[in-house]
């Protein structure tokens, strides 16, 4: 296979035909890759550890090869494959030995974003043009920003949809007969880190794209921060109209200004405070657009006000900035004022996102259990502070120290949960010696969130906020997150009883004109 050959296969009708492809990973993502390639008349082999029982069955049927076992060297089989092309999923780490073996091959080496995108035409509009990418990615606020994008876009009269690290695989929207005309692609710094790896450019060339903040997290996959950063500026590479970036974060910034961008994309900035000509953000309460009209450098569009956003439990200054994200992407589509106002009225968050979960005896009960890292974690803090703050569990090889150092001081009480509990516990004695912590001891899953529910009923009193935001993923004791949620909501149903309020509403406070 020459690379002449690769790089004319951009279209669903160029020549795939017994193209070499191995997938690896078996997961809802391997699964939708494999059955593309196998529909495009690829001669496909999938590897992976383990397989589905629906997923091993389905194989055959679409025309596809699967090899099981362990992967830690080069299976033969798939070495006496030779494929021309390996696909991996995005759990496949870059020193993982099969992502080793392929680039020392010189194998060209996608994910599944890769090959969407390659793939993108298979559906087109009435134009003969195939839907516009918006991609989003950030350290947090991912699913929250690609959801409200989309609804906005929807609000606006468009057909679209939220994919990728979201949940949908792009390659299942692609293929959709329906047909869309904007896909909001949320991109996980792992997906990214494939887009952005090779030696020649990606063929991709989003509409608008992205970054919402960045600090540590998935340092153990990217191997360094300097290499996670690399890997999320990737969102912004051959943007075509509206690179958004964070005012309050120079990291974003600069990712903008080093992008490689198609001549004339514009640099938009959001924050939380007064915007400039070319941003959006907050004045006297009101969110409002300066970026995408004509008169931009006197006037300004109402998007909608923070006291809007308070009724709906929006108003968290994190939450706020996700909407001034989401609306400058969509504003960068032509979608109206008034159809991100009205998509706003009926949006509501993603369950375990600073969810109120209870009031009771004057104590509000907050399942932030989507805090899976330091970054997150600080963000409610700040909209809860001096909570009860419930955090730990796996680290993900980031220290957190500073978040300790910078929110956890004012905290009412700490109870540490978790297979690190030690860090977190050191963090607390270096950094916070005068707030009180408590370790949670079981190990087993079930009766961890009883211990901290007891623990945190015996220190809040009224007025108090007792706050589950981890700053760590559950995998060490849970299925996922919203195991942890779910779980840490009924053992605090469980202890106050059927009669309490349940809300599904955010009691902070929102954005005040700062940055946040």
């Amino acid at each position: 296979m020459t690379s002449d050959r690769l790089a004319g296969l951009t279209s669903w009708n160029a020549d795939w035909k017994g193209l070499r492809v191995a997938v690896l990973g078996l997961s809802v993502t391997g699964f939708a890759v494999a059955d593309t390639l196998a529909e495009l008349g690829a001669d496909v082999l999938v590897v992976t550890e383990r397989a589905d029982e629906e997923y091993e069955r389905l194989l055959p049927v679409i025309g596809a090869r699967l090899w099981t076992g362990t992967l830690e060297t080069v299976p033969d089989e798939l070495a006496d494959f030779a494929p021309e092309v390996v696909v991996a999923s995005p759990g496949f780490s870059p020193r993982h030995p099969l992502i080793t073996w392929a680039n020392d091959c010189g194998i060209a080496l996608w994910g599944d974003i890769e090959l969407a995108w390659r793939v993108r035409d298979k559906v087109v509009r009435p134009d003969g043009s195939p839907a516009d990418w918006i991609l989003v990615t950030g350290t947090n606020g991912k699913t929250t920003t690609t959801r409200l994008t989309a609804t906005m876009l929807v609000a606006g009269g468009l057909r679209a949809a939220p994919v990728g690290n979201i949940g949908t695989p792009v390659l299942d929207a692609v293929r959709d007969p329906a047909g869309f005309d904007a896909l909001v692609v949320e991109l996980s710094s792992h997906q990214l880190w494939y887009l952005g790896r090779r030696a020649t450019p990606s063929p991709l060339s989003p509409h608008a794209a992205v970054c919402l903040n960045l600090a540590d997290d998935h340092l153990e996959w990217h191997g360094s921060f300097e290499d996670y950063r690399n890997a999320k500026a990737h969102v912004y590479d051959n943007t075509r109209v509206a690179c958004v970036y964070n005012k309050a974060d120079p990291a974003t910034r600069r990712m903008v200004e080093d992008a490689d961008v198609v001549e004339g994309a514009r640099a938009i900035g959001f924050d939380l405070g007064v915007p400039g000509p070319s941003d959006l953000g907050v004045v006297d309460g009101i969110l409002v657009d300066r970026a995408f009209l004509e008169d931009r450098r006197t006037s300004a569009l109402e998007l909608t006000t923070v006291a809007e956003l308070a009724e709906r439990g929006l108003a968290a200054p994190h939450i706020a900035a996700n909407i001034l994200a989401a609306a400058a992407l969509a504003r960068s589509l032509d979608v109206a004022p008034a159809a991100i106002r009205a998509a706003l009225r009926d949006f509501r968050l993603d369950p375990h996102r600073i969810e109120v979960v209870a009031r009771h005896d004057g104590i509000t009960w907050v399942d932030d259990s989507k805090a899976t890292n330091p970054h997150a974690a600080a963000s409610s803090l700040a909209a809860y502070p001096g909570a009860v703050w419930v955090v730990g569990g796996l680290l993900k090889g980031v220290d957190i120290s500073e978040l300790v150092a910078t929110r956890g001081t004012t905290a009412k009480a700490a109870i540490v949960i978790g297979a690190e509990r030690t860090a977190v516990v050191a963090a607390f004695s270096r950094h916070a010696p005068a707030v009180p912590v408590f370790q949670v001891d079981a190990d087993e899953t079930e009766g961890v969130m009883a211990q901290v529910v007891e623990l945190a009923a015996g220190v809040a009193r009224d007025g108090d906020v007792v706050l589950l935001a981890p700053a760590a993923a559950s995998f060490d004791q849970f299925a996922s997150y919203a195991d942890r949620g779910t779980r840490f909501a009924a053992a605090v149903r469980e202890r106050i009883g059927t009669g309490a309020e349940d809300e599904h509403d955010d009691a902070a406070e929102g954005p005040t004109g700062r940055d946040s």
